[in-house]
């Protein structure tokens, strides 16, 4: 019959600091730490661990029932739900799954002593310190008991009554090996740099040096000598006197000698010791907040391979083990598994799943009703039915915000869902001027990165000395050239329509006259400049590499291929200046509109364009610096990149 461990039992044993720990690093002679302490101490380690607890504690522990290959129940007052519920020792399922996470990050082996009552049914699991357990037995394969150790005795227990996890060790089955001990030298290096700024404020914040005395000053008494030397202790020893000014005698000088702090380095230090860290437990470093090759597009593309690459691995295996571990003890437990709810960090934001599920379904998927308790408004009569709407049930549609496409919309694909073209009122689905941009400027840059990325793969694959880049950069050239001109012309076309109802809105509120399909041939042919100048920019990027390949023709690649994502930025900006001026531009010819004003914007504007403010010249005119609107294709690069001016316009004088 097994031993029965009540939490009453389990809590008598009283968990006192024991006088020696199992895992120690040496950070200096004579100098070891617990890895405990370490977390409590380390600020770069303490930061890393808790990131990852605190995202695995909170996605949440659901247990299920296989009911087929295909279906399964949520289980909620199955003894397993319940277990992880209330676990026991008053803790609640996000504090035993975030300890559970900090040991095995820290220790890489974490233990739950199962709880039963005296008719030994299995009541819930409290997690104990691994520094508190040992593994008995010769059994390298597992552990032939367990004994918990505290300062009224120890309390040892069968391998049934303990859920035993733990990580990889190169020699021994039943342990881990934690990350810590492959990150010892560099938290000695970080230990014994707090350890001489601490000593550095401790002499008032001053680095070491000597003094100097000439040799023909007069000869020094031992009384002033004395007094001198309590004088210059209490001055740079934190005696009171630190922020005076110290009195030299006898033309004495000061020299000093140590390392200068700027030059020491410490804030790059620290900074590298939290990216070695993070890379010990694969964490993208935006995630614990290094931001230096951080943009709006690659931090969602990170946060998505937080949860599937740095946070998959330790899901699976915590799954795994309670199933192994946990579940058999347990009544009913036939096809019971547990389950982290990663799918709700997965998903888009509230508009991606509507979309989404709306084009899955092929028809609205909440009713009327639905939608109006959700605005806190009553129900009304035969609002419980689904209204599917003419364009799904005889227009073929796929979804009902599906429409046919207009003859010149068929080339162009969609940047952020589809705009409809009017000719009275502004269209619906456009956005102003600065969210279409920003929109513009990320799809741009994801477009740029995954190209860089193809050909960084397809380099990779050469291992015999420099590749043929430009080969590789050649292949599919048409192709690419061909996406990126639908791309800027598909946001060209919603900027420029930005642009004009700029205008409209003040001087043609109907629309009248003007028609947004005659802009498409002009912003395709923008489009195709745009493309060709970006294509060519990458093309440098990759000729510079092959001219001068450097020490490591992989590492300038890489910087090749960033500087490429970073220009596509500038490119978006550009565009999306000259498009809003072409718009508004197009709408004021035919709005009775006669003159048109240059405004300067930006922080740091061309001198130029700053002299040029308030700058007023007939529609037809260019401005003194050549333009006809900001970022005009036709002006040069030196005046057009990365412009943020705009224009006003004006009937008569």
């Amino acid at each position: 019959m097994a031993f029965v461990v009540s939490q009453g039992q389990f809590s008598a044993v009283s968990i006192a600091p024991l006088l020696s720990a199992p895992s120690y690093v040496r950070l200096a002679d004579g100098v070891y730490r617990e890895y405990a302490h370490l977390y409590r101490s380390q600020p770069q380690i303490r930061t890393v661990v808790s990131f990852l607890a605190r995202n695995i504690a909170q996605l949440g522990l659901h247990a299920f029932r296989r009911v087929s290959d295909t279906d399964r129940e949520r289980l909620t007052d199955h003894p397993l739900a319940q277990i992880l519920a209330a676990p026991g020792a008053r803790l609640t399922k996000y504090r035993l799954i975030e300890r559970l996470v900090c040991d095995m990050a820290i220790y890489d082996v974490a233990f739950w002593v199962k709880v039963r009552i005296d008719s030994g049914d299995l009541v819930g699991v409290i997690p104990v310190p691994p520094s508190r357990v040992t593994a008995e037995g010769d059994n390298w394969l597992e552990p032939e008991g367990f004994t918990i150790h505290g300062s009224k005795g120890d309390l040892r227990l069968a391998p049934d009554q303990v859920v035993h996890f733990h990580g990889y060790d190169p020699v021994d089955l039943r342990h881990g090996s934690s990350p810590i001990s492959s990150l010892r030298s560099l938290l000695a290096e970080e230990f014994e740099a707090a350890r001489a700024r601490e000593q550095m404020w401790r002499n008032g914040g001053r680095m070491s040096g000597v003094l100097k005395r000439p040799p023909d000053a007069p000869k020094w008494d031992p009384t002033a000598r004395a007094r001198f030397g309590e004088s210059w202790r209490a001055y740079s020893a934190g005696g009171g006197a630190e922020g005076g000014t110290p009195i030299l005698e006898d033309g004495m000088e000061y020299d000093q000698l140590a390392l200068d702090p700027a030059k020491a380095q410490y804030i790059e230090a620290r900074k590298l010791t939290r990216e070695e860290v993070a890379a010990a437990y694969h964490i993208p470093l935006p995630m614990v907040g290094i931001l230096d090759h951080a943009t709006f597009s690659n931090i969602k593309e990170q946060h998505q391979q937080l949860y599937q690459d740095t946070l998959g691995p330790w899901l699976v295996s915590i799954q795994e083990d309670i199933g192994l571990q946990l579940v058999p003890d347990l009544p009913d437990s036939t096809s019971v598994y547990v389950e982290f709810n990663l799918q709700e960090k997965l998903r888009g934001s509230f508009e991606e799943q509507s979309a989404q599920l709306q084009t899955s379904v092929g028809a609205p998927w909440v009713t009327r009703n639905e939608a109006r308790a959700r605005m806190n408004l009553p129900q009304i009569e035969g609002g419980d039915d689904l209204i599917t709407p003419m364009n799904v049930l005889v227009g073929d549609q796929a979804s009902p915000t599906d429409t046919a496409p207009h003859a010149a919309q068929a080339s162009l694909p969609k940047a952020r869902g589809r705009l409809v073209l009017v000719k009275a009122g502004r269209p619906e689905g456009l956005d102003d001027f600065g969210r279409e941009r920003d929109a513009f400027v990320a799809a741009l840059e994801k477009w740029t990165q995954k190209q860089a990325d193809s050909l960084l793969a397809a380099a990779d694959t050469k291992a015999d000395g420099v590749p043929d880049l430009l080969a590789l950069w050649g292949g599919g050239k048409e192709d690419r050239l061909a996406q990126l001109q639908s791309l800027i012309a598909e946001h060209g076309f919603r900027l420029a329509q930005v642009g004009a109802w700029e205008v409209l809105a003040d001087f043609n509120a109907n629309a009248d006259g003007w028609d947004p399909e005659v802009m498409l041939a002009w912003l395709m042919a923008a489009a195709e400049t745009h493309a060709a100048q970006h294509e060519d920019a990458g093309h440098t990027q990759v000729k510079d590499v092959v001219e001068d390949p450097g020490t490591d023709w992989q590492d300038a690649l890489r910087a090749a291929a960033s500087a490429w994502v970073s220009a596509s930025a500038l490119r978006a900006v550009t565009a999306s200046a000259e498009a809003r001026g072409f718009g508004g531009h197009d709408a004021a010819g035919v709005s009775g509109v006669t003159k048109k004003v240059w405004r300067t914007g930006g922080k740091n504007p061309r001198p130029s364009h700053a002299v040029q403010d308030g700058e007023q010249v007939s529609l037809d005119d260019v401005f003194s610096n050549g333009l006809r609107w900001p970022a005009d294709g036709k002006g040069e690069a030196k005046e057009t990149a990365n412009c943020n001016c705009r224009l006003d316009y004006a009937r008569g004088d």
